[in-house]
């Protein structure tokens, strides 16, 4: 799988980019076989089209792609990967595309090129894209490959991705970047005080365990927490065979912020990085953790336990908890955490949660700019009383059914410290195929915190 731009100086197919209402325009200004050729094709620029237009002599002359109308863009992204997937095998170059939308076109085009293909062969985009004059190809590339290392973490069945083949991901992620990671597994999470990420993956043939990555030496601190449920069958609340067709995404959050902290390292960011992933799978066995017991967490929060199936905001309250210890300058948690979230804003939106404005602002503006959308959440004050159960400080499942996204953050805000924080509450999956985003696994969010950094950090 190569996610790479072809070299600049590569000779390259011209891909003309052409809007809708400018195709007469376009037409009236090229030759009169080319007109001819276009017209006779029935190539009307719309949205996604591909039309291969030979040259005076018979040979490849240029192609065109269809860029639609404005409202058509509007209602989706990435649009010229659409190209990427028609066209043949060749070099291309895009030709009158708006300088403004070349970034994004660009990484589109380069994540078209993916495809999980660790069981079957696939078949991605071919075509390959010298990179717009003005795009930093480099930074581009490495964007790729941390969504590529997200996509693949996730799209990967249980029986590959316990918690044991996380924490060998994480080490491969931190061997290759020069970063210390250190592991705590098994028995030792209670005897270092880590109750609770025991508890949750005790169950398991894979011990729980809880990996922490530690890179760079300057720079403001920033620590990634991402829940690490390698399966999740639910526990003794089980899910029914439906609801755990998808839970090998349930570590979708950490691949998410192992995704990231690929992209931060291989930028050479200029900040020190820590990474915490609990790993566990949420199993079934006769130790398994059970419905009314309360469960004391590392900060000394009791948590009675009303539904085991919400078992991510426990382990990463002992992360989270752990995190706040370091005081960091920004800390951030992704999980894939409630159906409420799902409910609220749908598959391609990442929600999140903050109290920092300044930080909802830097994240809104970057989510903009690199075609990666996020929707900010209330941290809703009045709703902690949802979460207190009375017979201990916090209820992990609060009854009936309200504002489940705002309730699980508000808990794990109860863990953050005090600390500059905010929680993403991502679905890390695509529904159906779309440009860019074949179905499966996906990162949500990352791209945007990546972009907000140098505003969030003062970088």
């Amino acid at each position: 799988m190569d996610l790479s731009f072809a070299a600049a100086d590569s000779p390259a197919i011209p891909l003309h980019v052409i809007e809708q209402n400018a195709l007469d325009a376009w037409l009236a200004d090229q030759p009169e076989h080319i007109a001819t050729w276009v017209r006779a094709a029935g190539f009307t620029a719309g949205l996604g089209a591909t039309l291969m237009v030979p040259d005076a002599k018979g040979g490849l002359g240029m192609a065109l792609a269809g860029y639609g109308t404005a409202e058509a863009r509007a209602r989706g992204r990435f649009h010229l990967a659409a190209a990427a997937m028609q066209l043949p095998e060749g070099t291309y170059a895009f030709q009158g595309l708006d300088p403004a939308r070349a970034e994004e076109e660009a990484l589109g085009w380069l994540l078209a090129r993916y495809a999980f293909d660790r069981y079957r062969s696939q078949s991605p985009a071919t075509a390959k894209l010298v990179a717009p004059n003005g795009v930093d190809a480099a930074r581009l590339q490495t964007i790729a490959a941390g969504e590529a290392l997200t996509r693949d973490l996730i799209n990967t069945p249980a029986a590959d991705m316990g918690p044991a083949d996380l924490e060998g991901a994480c080490a491969t992620l931190a061997s290759a970047h020069g970063a210390k990671i250190d592991v705590i597994r098994g028995e030792a999470l209670l005897e270092q005080n880590f109750p609770m990420i025991h508890t949750v993956g005790r169950a398991a043939a894979q011990a729980p365990r809880l990996i922490d990555m530690r890179w760079g030496e300057t720079g403001p601190t920033l620590t990634l927490v991402g829940k690490g449920v390698c399966f999740d069958t639910g526990g003794l609340n089980l899910k029914p065979g439906a609801g755990m067709g998808l839970m090998k995404k349930d570590m979708g959050g950490a691949a998410t912020v192992l995704g990231l902290a690929q992209m931060i390292m291989a930028l050479n960011l200029p900040l020190r990085l820590r990474v915490l992933v609990p790993a566990v799978e949420n199993a079934v066995a006769g130790n398994a953790f059970r419905p009314g017991d309360i469960l004391t967490a590392r900060n000394g929060l009791t948590v009675e336990i009303n539904n085991t199936d919400a078992e991510g905001r426990l382990v990463l309250a002992d992360a989270l908890a752990y995190a706040a210890e370091d005081t960091p300058d920004l800390l951030v948690s992704m999980a894939t955490l409630t159906g409420a979230a799902r409910v609220a804003v749908g598959p391609d939106l990442a929600p999140y949660f903050t109290d920092d404005t300044d930080l909802s602002t830097a994240l809104e503006g970057a989510a903009a700019q690199v075609a990666d959308p996020v929707w900010r959440l209330p941290l809703h004050t009045p709703y902690e009383a949802m979460i207190e159960p009375g017979i201990a400080d916090l209820d992990n499942a609060p009854k009936g059914g309200f504002a489940g996204a705002i309730t699980a953050a508000l808990f794990l805000r109860r863990f953050a410290g005090g600390t500059r924080y905010a929680h993403f509450d991502v679905y890390g999956w695509n529904p159906d195929s779309k440009p860019a985003r074949p179905k499966g696994g996906v990162g949500m969010g990352a791209r945007a915190l990546l972009q907000a950094l140098p505003q969030a950090l003062k970088l």
